[in-house]
Formats: structure tokens, sequence, C-alpha cells
């Protein structure tokens, strides 16, 4: 019997960086063990291009990947979601919509790439960063024993997940 494939949706104010990023590593790493998506409150509409560029130099899908509502995962039809994570503070201070089934969720906020200002070369370097960030919040919870982990100790484990290297969480904001 194969094993359980788990839903997992990240979540950005604009869908169009990190959420996208965590969504093609999680598709890549996760294999055939997770569904990743990613959605924001207020998507751009587009994927931001550099995230496009960076992910295709380092081998992760960029198929299918599009700025989106995080309301098409609020609708009856929708896959229901095992976990949620928010990879913005804007998003994660949101009023989200109501899950069914009640995920698990986390706060893996990092900085977003795609509000740097610099040459182009600084910019890809942000989203180099940013794609480094993200993919060391996945690997461990790649991990985690999903299956066999009681619900206090996975909710432990994922909000330290989110406190790694290079998150927001306790650092200052920049108006």
């Amino acid at each position: 019997m194969p094993d359980r494939i788990y839903n997992v949706l990240f979540l950005c104010t604009g869908n169009s960086a990190r959420s996208i990023l965590a969504e093609s590593i999680l598709r890549k790493d996760g294999d055939s063990r997770f569904h990743a998506f990613s959605a924001g409150s207020q998507p751009k509409g587009e994927v931001n291009p550099i995230a496009l560029r960076v992910l295709s130099s380092l081998d992760y899908p960029t198929g299918g990947l599009r700025s989106k509502s995080w309301q098409e995962f609020a609708t009856p039809d929708a896959p229901v979601m095992d976990f949620v994570f928010t990879v913005c503070d804007s998003a994660a201070g949101e009023s989200c919509p109501v899950w069914p089934e009640q995920p698990m969720t986390a706060h893996w906020g990092i900085e977003d790439p795609a509000a740097v200002e610099g040459t182009d070369l600084q910019k890809e370097a942000a989203f180099v960063s940013a794609f480094r960030y993200m993919q060391n919040r996945i690997a461990p919870f790649l991990a985690l024993p999903l299956g066999s982990i009681d619900a206090m100790a996975l909710g432990t484990k994922l909000r330290d997940i989110g406190n790694s290297e290079g998150s927001t969480l306790g650092r200052p904001r920049v108006a």
C-alpha cells in the first residue's frame, strides 16, 4: 500500500516569489509524498521572472507555476490541505480563509527577494538566497516522521523550522 500523500499550501501576499519557490522545491524534493501548492492573499497575477530563472538554473520545475488567490483553495472542491505555511510576514498577519479539516500551520517567513533593489546580479543573488533558505526549511520538514509524530510535537517541530537561519521572526520591520 502506498504511503499517504500530503497536501501542502505555501502562502504569501503576492504569490510571485517566495511561495512559488517553495512550491517548486517541494514538488521536486518531496517527490511523490506531497502535492505542493502556493497562493497569495493579493496575488500579483504573474510569477516573478527572476524566480523562474533561478528555479530553472537549479533544475527545479517551473511548469504550471502561476500567481493565484488563496480563495482557490477555500472552495468546497479544492484539495484539503494537511499543512499551510506562510512564507511572508504580511500573509502571516492577515485573516486567512477557513481551511477545511484544520491543517497544521506554521510561519516560515523569509525576506522578500523581489523587494531587493540593485543590479540584476544583486536581485538574482537575493532569489538564490531565498531559494536556499526555503530549501533549508523544506528539507527538515521532509525528514519528519509525519505518520507517527503526535500533533503537539509536530507543531513544535514546524515552528522550529520556521525559526531557522534566514527567519524574519523577531526582526524589526522596515517601513
